[in-house]
């Protein structure tokens, strides 16, 4: 089967994910180019044959095979270098991997593994012409050195209550006290840090977390930092005292390490501002018996409480690094507890 952008009705074509790889690469090289169906492919292992649809091309005079997935489902980057590495045994030429969709995070893997890929009106990459296309032609954006805490605040959010499920600028809105142009641009920081991938659907910006929880975890500590702006030691308040318990006060529910002489508990700035403004604290310059210890943090850590404690992740955002061997166990004992 012959199939050429330049000859053939896109729509009539049946496999239209091939439709849109000749569309996009004559778009995007300014060549014309055809794609034949491979006569040759039973000379594959039958579950390669049984697992891909094969093509070949000639792209600027290199013979190319194309394997695209008879089930458009995404496989993982180490599978496809693995299944290219069978195929280079009955094929001479260059492979390039095409499929409709691949996350921002498995794009990332496959260009580090170096596997030529396309995704059409995505990203092509195929090194062995030099050619690196991402996102329609866009500044790729980099990634963020620190995370916003609006963009923390949404990665402990997904890590806490998510479930594979997709979100909306809109709809995390409400549910994290953000603007919607503020979580636009969380948005942006997670897909710049390959953590999510970003669609959109009419207007509405789509985000999806692919990987699971844990992994999500280890990947985005690198982006992550301690929500303390600042430490304060105030003498008891006479008042009723609602703020969940941070710090080693909360650690030490967490995990086995034992109670710290005085209670830490957490509070957000703006929080902090307004009870300020009804009651009158005494501080001191340092730790005095029966001292209460409050963090002030640049969210509300209270979103995330879990029976009168901060939630886990915030937790060890704000102790890990202390150099306490105590303190690093307990954090690492707490998380091994958790129910990912």
């Amino acid at each position: 089967m012959l199939l050429c952008i330049t000859d053939v009705n896109i729509m009539k074509i049946e496999n239209n994910i091939i439709a849109a790889f000749l569309k996009y690469l004559e778009d995007a090289l300014g060549i014309p180019i055809t794609v034949i169906e491979w006569q040759e492919q039973g000379i594959m292992p039958f579950f390669l044959r049984d697992s891909y649809a094969f093509y070949t091309t000639h792209l600027l005079n290199t013979h190319c095979l194309i394997m695209n997935p008879r089930d458009h489902s995404e496989q993982t980057p180490l599978s496809v270098r693995k299944h290219m590495f069978l195929m280079h045994e009955k094929w001479q030429g260059e492979i390039i991997y095409l499929n409709e969709s691949i996350t921002a995070y498995n794009r990332k893997r496959l260009i580090e593994q170096k596997v030529p890929f396309v995704v059409p009106d995505k990203q092509m990459y195929l090194p062995f012409l030099g050619i690196d296309l991402r996102e329609h032609f866009r500044k790729l954006k980099e990634a963020p050195v620190q995370f916003s805490p609006s963009t923390q605040n949404v990665v402990i959010y997904a890590l806490l209550f998510g479930n594979g499920q997709t979100y909306t600028p809109s709809g995390l809105a409400g549910v994290l006290g953000y603007t919607t142009m503020t979580l636009t641009r969380a948005f942006d920081e997670l897909e710049a840090a390959s953590l999510a991938e970003v669609k959109m659907k009419g207007k509405e910006r789509l985000l999806t977390f692919h990987q699971d929880k844990k992994l999500l975890w280890q990947n985005a500590q690198r982006y992550l930092s301690s929500p303390i702006k600042k430490r304060l030691w105030i003498a008891q308040p006479k008042m009723k005292w609602s703020l969940p318990k941070a710090g080693l006060s909360a650690l030490s529910h967490y995990s086995m390490l034992s109670e710290p002489a005085h209670e830490t508990f957490a509070i957000s700035q703006e929080n902090w501002k307004l009870l300020c403004t009804r009651h009158k604290f005494r501080e001191y310059p340092v730790a005095e018996p029966e001292a209460y210890e409050v963090e002030i943090w640049n969210y509300d850590p209270g979103r995330y409480a879990i029976e009168g404690f901060v939630d886990p992740f915030s937790l060890h955002l704000s102790l890990h690094g202390t150099n306490d061997e105590r303190i690093e166990s307990a954090l690492e004992e707490m998380l091994e507890k958790w129910k990912w």
